[in-house]
Formats: structure tokens, sequence, C-alpha cells
């Protein structure tokens, strides 16, 4: 069997294609056992996951247990709100403090970009990277592209507009990195203030008109609006942001094409998605979210077959 080139998954940019396509391969067969009656394999039995999460998360946190426990590997829960983080312990500390305990395997989602990279020079469990701030989010985009495939095939030469706030978004930089790599074409579209400064010199495409971008597009990704992230206004209102940025159903039915629409979640309803779009036929939203326990599974057994 062919493994992947890394100890950790830190981020897609250390990952080559060939790693990549295996995870989406892996991916496939774990679909299929998370769709049999028996969803559970032993692939992890006697492994210790410690899943260490110093953000709020709903979606990816319940995702990395579920893949887990569906390896049958054994599962430790730390979250920082009520942990000694409060009382001034420091990540290192933190971590070491659970690898005491024998785990086998982190994985982590912090506010500070770099902290999964810094912690993976000091401990030698391995480390997946659950969201470092506003750097990068690797199973997202594998997830994504995991679930642009089971739709349109190969993804070379495909193109996929990444539409909101690109500025705040981990999600946008990996998905950059990931389909690129797949050989897609990629654009960026949002207000030029939520647009980073240097974006085109990673290749990519910018457009600041939705309806051009919708246009050119095979796949729309729509990321939300990050006010958590904000310290200060980029935009007058989430009115007017809906208003230019906004993407409604009828937007998407006067396309002389059918495009793929997709969002990494939670939805602000009618901000940067209307309810009709979001739960319109274009949507693959849910597939997303089923998706994502299957690519956390193909990542999880790829990075403990290094050990």
């Amino acid at each position: 069997m062919q493994s992947i080139s890394t100890k950790h998954l830190l981020g897609i940019k250390d990952l080559t294609a060939n790693d990549i396509h295996l995870i989406l391969e892996t991916a496939k067969e774990f679909k299929d056992v998370i769709n049999r009656p028996i969803k559970k394999v032993p692939s992890l039995r006697d492994v210790t996951i410690a899943n260490v999460f110093f953000e709020n998360s709903t979606r990816t946190r319940l995702s990395f247990e579920l893949a887990e426990k569906r390896l049958s590997a054994d599962v430790v829960n730390f979250s920082a709100s009520g942990s000694s983080v409060k009382k001034g312990e420091t990540l290192l500390d933190t971590v070491n403090n659970i690898l005491a305990m024998k785990v086998d395997m982190v994985v982590m989602r912090h506010s500070s970009p770099g902290a999964p990279h810094y912690l993976s020079k000091h401990i030698k469990a391995n480390i997946v990277n659950a969201g470092d701030g506003t750097h990068e989010h690797p199973t997202q985009a594998l997830l994504d592209a995991f679930s642009m495939q089971e739709k349109l095939g190969d993804l070379a030469g495909k193109k996929v507009a990444i539409i909101g706030d690109i500025l705040h978004s981990r999600v946008a930089l990996s998905n950059i990195f990931c389909l690129q790599k797949l050989g897609a074409e990629v654009m960026v579209c949002g207000p030029n203030t939520l647009l980073p400064k240097y974006i085109r010199e990673i290749g990519v495409k910018v457009e600041h008109n939705v309806q051009t971008a919708l246009q050119w597009c095979d796949v729309a990704n729509v990321l939300r609006i990050q006010l958590e992230r904000q310290q200060i206004k980029y935009f007058p209102s989430l009115r007017e942001y809906s208003l230019y940025f906004g993407i409604n159903k009828k937007m998407l039915d006067e396309l002389n094409k059918d495009i793929v629409l997709m969002h990494p979640g939670p939805i602000n309803r009618g901000v940067e998605l209307t309810s009709d779009a979001a739960d319109s036929h274009h949507s693959i939203i849910l597939d997303q979210v089923e998706n994502g326990v299957a690519v956390r599974m193909a990542v999880l057994y790829l990075l403990a077959q290094q050990n």
C-alpha cells in the first residue's frame, strides 16, 4: 500500500499532489464503510487520539470524533474553556500533560496561526491541524475537493470560485493550495477590503462582481463573513454586503449552465446565501458534511501508518 509523505497534517502546503490523491482514494473506501449497516472498522484499535480544541467548533469536532470512533480509536476530548489554560498553562505544557497519558495522535484547533507547526517541532505524536487562526484548515479543503470530485470527476481544468470573506478565512487558503495541486483554476471574489493584499501572487484570479464569478465557474464555494475575527468594519453593513455579494436562487437560475454550490458552514442565511439557494438542487452542502467523516477517517488512518 502507498503511504503518505508526511508525519503530520499541518497544512495543504506541505502535501504533494500524490498525497492528496491518496487521501481522496482512501476516503472513497471509508465512505463505503460509513454507509454500511455496521459502520465500524478496527483499523485504529489501541490508538489513542486527543481532540485538543482551543477554539469553538461544532462540525469539525463532531466530524473528527465520529471518524475516530468509526476507526475504533480511543478518544479523549479536551476543551480549553474548562481547563488549566484558563489558569495560565502554556500550549506546550498542556499538550505534554496530555501526551504523558500515552496519547498517540493530537487533533488540534487553535486561534494562533502556526500553533500546530510549533507543536510538531516539540512533540513526538502525529498532529492534525483542525484549523489554526486565519491560516489553514487542511481537512476542510480535502473534503471540499472530495465532494467536488464526486460531482464533477477529475478536477483538472475545472473552474472554482471562492466567494466571500477571503481575508479572515482559513478555508480559502487551504482550498486554493489543494485545488491548484489538483490542476483546477481558482478565482476569489469579494469586496476589496475582504481580499488579502497579495492574493494574486499565489496564482488566483480576482473578481469583484459576483454575477461574473458565477458565470465563470463550475463550482462556487461560498464563505461566511467572519465577524468574530474582525476588529474593524470592512463594509458598511451586513445588509449592504448581502445586496452586492449575497447569492440567491434567482441568480443561479439565470445562469446558462448548472453550477455546484458549496459552503463550509456555518451558513449565515440571508447574508452570503439565501435559504432558497442553500437548499436548492445546486447545493451539495450536506454532502460536504457527510464526506467530512470519510476524509478525516482517511487522514487519521494514513497518518497512523507512519508510526
